[in-house]
């Protein structure tokens, strides 16, 4: 049976805003260290022998704190280094095709961007949802249009599982969105480049918790 993830604080990496490799695992073990729930390896223009590489290096980094690798796209990589589990957009695999590559124990999430799409979830497939952009984002110029903070609620209000919200997520909206329903936040340049990523992680840990008393 697959265990469930907390998306509390859900890391996604960028390798331009960490400097390559070797960025993105100390970024990890910053984040981690305090308090960081979840940890997505997405680098859209790497061969997949470098994502393969990063994978099982960014693994190693997480086994100490428990905290689960999901891979970005690729469900082979996501076999390769044995990571928790794999995330999809709506052009990438299907849900149903890629449950069936990498089998019934490892997560699967999905982005959602509209009603439609959200209607479309199976939830015997998929474990939770990537809901956003919030805001328009410089890390994902491909963004579907943003939802805001009011559209993130409507989607979030209707979610058949697991939600976190994605898109220019920054520690003073943290609050509004738990309480619209976010079960987490994953971010990328509120962590990610930042001077210090631990301080930056740790923000964003507490304003998790203080919007959930």
């Amino acid at each position: 049976m697959r265990q469930p993830i907390d998306l509390s604080v859900y890391l996604v990496l960028d390798p331009d805003l960490c400097g390559g490799a070797q960025g993105m695992i100390d970024t990890t073990r910053a984040a981690v260290q305090n308090g960081a729930t979840c940890v997505q390896l997405r680098a859209p223009h790497w061969k997949k022998r470098a994502l393969v590489e990063c994978g099982r290096a960014l693994k190693s980094v997480l086994a100490d704190f428990h905290v689960p690798l999901i891979i970005n796209d690729h469900a082979d990589v996501c076999l390769a280094v044995d990571a928790e589990g794999l995330h999809i957009g709506q052009d990438d695999l299907s849900p149903i095709d890629a449950r069936t590559i990498i089998g019934n124990e490892k997560t699967l999430g999905l982005s959602v961007s509209n009603e439609q799409e959200l209607s479309a979830v199976d939830v015997r497939l998929v474990d939770h949802l990537g809901i956003g952009p919030i805001f328009s984002t410089s890390t994902k110029p491909d963004a579907s249009d943003a939802l805001g903070i009011d559209g993130f609620a409507i989607l979030a209000s209707r979610k058949p599982c697991p939600v976190v919200a994605i898109g220019s997520v920054k520690v003073p909206i943290v609050g509004d969105l738990i309480r619209a329903g976010a079960d987490g936040v994953a971010v990328v340049s509120a962590i990610c480049g930042q001077k210090d990523p631990d301080a930056a992680t740790k923000e964003l840990v507490d304003a998790v918790q203080m919007a959930r008393i």
